[in-house]
């Protein structure tokens, strides 16, 4: 199943990666011409309200103030006619419309791609000057909002103290533009950008994972741990009396860096870190299993004549010989491999085929698990 058009206007992926990826703005008008957004003003409240989503609501008060969700409902029925913003992370969670969005995108990796997050603000909302450390389409939904950017600093951007938001300080921009619904601003990482709504309107981000080394290496720390460690006790036999005890000794440093220096890892190691980090969900995510789930043997007949489609929340990459899905590392054999990156690839493939090269097994467990449906012929 090909990936579906870029919303570049009349750019080729290819050529968008080479002249503005990472390197400077781009703003493409009507890039999904009479876009209407994806969900209404009730719906996004209602995903605030609980705890399956994650939400922000920002204020200008003046000053600013930040409620992180859930949210309660009578709070959201009292907010004033001007300066909030709700945000709504992982949106595309509980769409299918915003799912396909997302999938718009994927001529970067899904490895990259984060998920799509909604701004409902009434007029004067937003969230003050800020920059983003990964890069981010911004697509207008109904209503217009006024973009004001400025360009990386080399020394950075100072913020400002004791504000509950990593805001901008001494902001000053060299760019300005106003989005109407179905345009869309793409900025790389760095940029300096302030939106602030036109009356009442909604703003999708398309998001990107860009995980730093600080992050990468305690992840990766964590899971070196929990493949075990070797333990080697500490002994000291024939010590002396100590003439300084605030000192740490050569003898206990000469065993932590024994100990230390016999942490191994290999590219493969790092290769099987990255798919489980990087497929894992995120904390509000969980998976619903069918609530009658065909047996083995039904499940077998039917997925020959249906179509596999993964869950909105499953996460599935490939590296090497084994597929990760939602944090689980799978070794396949050969004969499934290209049939199950297909999948992860598209998101959706033929049961027909994945049953023909034998990956019939896995389907049937993810299945029940609720990664995965299958789609009964068309």
């Amino acid at each position: 199943m090909p990936i579906a058009r870029p919303p570049l206007g009349g750019l080729t992926p290819k050529a968008f990666l080479r002249d503005y990826w990472q390197k400077r703005p781009l703003l493409v008008r009507q890039a999904v011409p009479g876009f209407a957004g994806l969900m209404d003003k009730r719906a996004l409240f209602s995903l605030a309200a609980g705890d399956a989503a994650e939400s922000r609501l920002i204020e200008r008060r003046p000053g600013w103030r930040v409620s992180h969700g859930p949210l309660a409902r009578r709070d959201l029925a009292r907010l004033p006619a001007r300066d909030w913003t709700l945000l709504v992370n992982g949106i595309n969670l509980h769409s299918a419309a915003a799912d396909a969005l997302l999938g718009r995108f994927a001529f970067v990796p899904w490895a990259r791609l984060d998920d799509v997050m909604v701004s409902y603000a009434v007029d004067g909302g937003g969230v003050g000057p800020h920059v983003d450390s990964y890069d981010v389409f911004l697509l207008q939904g109904p209503g217009r909002r006024r973009w004001r950017l400025m360009p990386p600093r080399r020394t950075g951007f100072r913020s400002v103290p004791d504000a509950p938001l990593k805001l901008i300080a001494g902001f000053r921009p060299t760019q300005e533009v106003i989005l109407d619904p179905g345009d869309m601003l793409y900025l790389p990482p760095g940029w300096g950008h302030d939106g602030v709504a036109l009356g009442t309107c909604q703003t999708y981000s398309i998001g990107f994972r860009a995980p730093g080394g600080a992050e990468l290496s305690t992840a990766f720390l964590d899971f070196l741990h929990e493949r075990g460690f070797r333990e080697e006790a500490y002994r000291d036999p024939g010590r002396k009396p100590a003439k300084h005890p605030s000192m740490i000794d050569a003898h206990m440093i000469a065993h932590a860096a024994k100990a230390l220096g016999r942490i191994r890892w290999s590219r493969a190691t790092v290769a099987e870190f990255l798919g489980r980090y990087l497929s894992e969900p995120k904390q509000y995510v969980v998976f619903e299993p069918p609530a009658r789930p065909l047996g083995r043997a039904a499940f077998m007949r039917v997925l020959g004549q249906s179509r596999v489609t993964l869950d909105p929340r499953s996460r599935m990459l490939a590296c090497g010989a084994s597929v990760f899905i939602n944090g689980a590392a799978v070794p396949v054999p050969a004969r499934a491999l290209r049939a199950l990156v297909g999948l992860a690839d598209a998101r959706a493939a033929e049961g027909s085929r994945l049953a023909r090269d034998g990956a019939g097994e896995l389907l049937f467990a993810w299945y029940r698990q609720g990664f995965l449906r299958l789609d009964r012929d068309r």
